[in-house]
């Protein structure tokens, strides 16, 4: 979601009026020739001080007003808000330096006076400090930033979901940016790819693709809402018996997921086949993914993040009970909107507990999220999503992931039998109950586990609600 800047027009204006109208009044007879005795000035110079005071006060201000604009993306807008007060303050230290030093203030003594020269330095000292602790301390999301637009080599992550490298997701239940290949069979329309409608759904744009098709933009002309439109091509498969399965598990992700109506789970509205292209319309959002906020340099307040795994924990035990298994709980599947609102997105590899089409047999996952049961072929129920919810809770406390390795099968070994790093050497600031709850959720043994995805919600609630503010 790009930012608008168009609200900084009114800023400049008033700073270029300050400094326009202010020495023009400060130059009249009336106001060179009137003393004001207790402040030991003139009203000339009372006029050129407030001038000056406006054009740092909206200097401050359009610091504040950015800050607020930007975004926590783990990247180049995360950067920004890091270093904007530190060089707001920076900036209004050297212009109430020259405005000193051209008109002095009498309260403070002439200008080269030790007051003077103290406030000085220790403001240009500390601003310069700030900055550089800032720009070090959020360098990560910079060079992130710049890393984001080289193509890289991909990783099994990516491979395992099928991504194409170097995509970043975006707003819409977690789709990629990276753009689409075009299809022949639907560039008849606009001769860009892109279908002019899909049921009764408007096609605006592409979005952008994700682990099973291209994602779209589009608006029902009934009810004028947005939505986003999931799609799979299906005659690009040649067997028939692949074609079915693929048909199957796509609308059966329409079927788990429209079932499910949970202010923390993202909404199902539609499901259809049209010119071999099947599609599935679900609320649009726009927020944040949580893995912008599963950076070191990133990282939310302890409370907060215990809130939004509870908040999870939530909406995942509503969805066991009506039968539906996520199977890929992972940072980038779940958003921040606005006012913290959570959801929970892309059920589109969830099982159904009561379906028989599911071959438990099958790897379905994201590598370094699975359970011990999922990563060696198991059968899995809603505790598999705890143990993946468990490895988000570290990740989103510490920055670090429990389980890594350079390839999958290290990687499977790590999940099945290697145990997760002790979370109090990464944050002794958290009470000590946290870490019996993330113990609890990482068992290996899936019959040691919470046995509810709501009881580790409980626990987690009684932690955080009697932490500080």
């Amino acid at each position: 979601m790009t930012t608008s800047w168009g609200w900084i027009g009114p800023y400049v204006i008033v700073i270029a009026l300050a400094l326009l109208v202010g020495p023009l009044l400060a130059s009249l007879p009336l106001f060179t020739h009137t003393f004001i005795r207790p402040l030991g000035m003139n009203v000339s110079q009372i006029v050129q001080l407030l001038a000056d005071g406006i054009c740092l006060l909206m200097i401050w201000s359009a610091a504040s007003r950015a800050r607020r604009d930007l975004k926590h993306n783990g990247k180049g807008q995360t950067f920004l808000r890091a270093i904007l007060f530190p060089s707001a303050v920076f900036l209004i230290v050297l212009a109430a330096f020259q405005a000193y030093e051209a008109h002095g203030v009498a309260v403070l003594g002439p200008p080269k006076q030790p007051l003077y020269n103290w406030l000085i330095t220790g403001g240009l000292i500390g601003s310069a400090t700030w900055l550089t602790f800032a720009w070090v301390r959020h360098v990560d999301a910079l060079t992130s930033m710049f890393a984001g637009r080289t193509r890289r080599r991909p990783t099994m992550e990516d491979q395992a979901r099928g991504d194409k490298p170097g995509g970043a997701r975006a707003a819409a239940d977690g789709v990629s940016s990276a753009p689409a290949r075009p299809s022949a069979g639907l560039a008849a329309r606009n001769g860009s790819g892109i279908p002019a409608s899909l049921g009764r759904y408007q096609v605006i744009k592409e979005l952008g693709r994700g682990a099973m098709g291209v994602v779209y933009l589009g608006k029902d002309p009934t009810i004028q809402r947005f939505v986003a439109i999931k799609t799979m091509r299906l005659d690009d498969i040649d067997k028939e018996d692949e074609l079915k399965a693929f048909r199957d598990r796509f609308f059966r992700e329409a079927e788990s997921t429209g079932r499910l109506s949970h202010p923390n789970i993202i909404t199902v509205y539609d499901a259809g086949e049209q010119d071999g292209l099947a599609y599935i319309a679900m609320e649009y959002l726009e927020g944040v993914l949580l893995n912008c906020y599963c950076q070191k340099s990133t990282l939310v307040p302890a409370k907060q993040a215990l809130q939004i795994v509870t908040t999870v924990a939530e909406a995942l035990d509503y969805a066991h009970s009506q039968g539906v298994i996520h199977r890929d709980v992972k940072p980038p599947n779940i958003m921040i909107l606005k006012q913290r609102l959570v959801k929970v997105m892309d059920f589109g590899i969830a099982k159904v507990a009561t379906a028989t089409k599911t071959q438990t047999s099958m790897i379905v996952g994201t590598p370094r999220y699975m359970s011990p049961e999922q990563a060696t072929g198991k059968d899995v129920d809603g505790r598999s999503d705890v143990f993946s919810l468990g490895i988000v809770l570290f990740e989103l406390l510490t920055g670090e992931r429990p389980f890594d390795a350079e390839n999958m099968p290290a990687l499977v070994t790590r999940i099945a039998k290697a145990p997760h790093p002790p979370l109090m050497k990464y944050r002794r600031d958290l009470p000590t109950r946290v870490q019996s709850i993330l113990d609890r959720a990482l068992q290996k043994e899936i019959q040691n586990r919470y046995r509810h995805a709501g009881d580790m919600a409980q626990d987690l609630r009684d932690v955080f609600q009697v932490m500080p503010r």
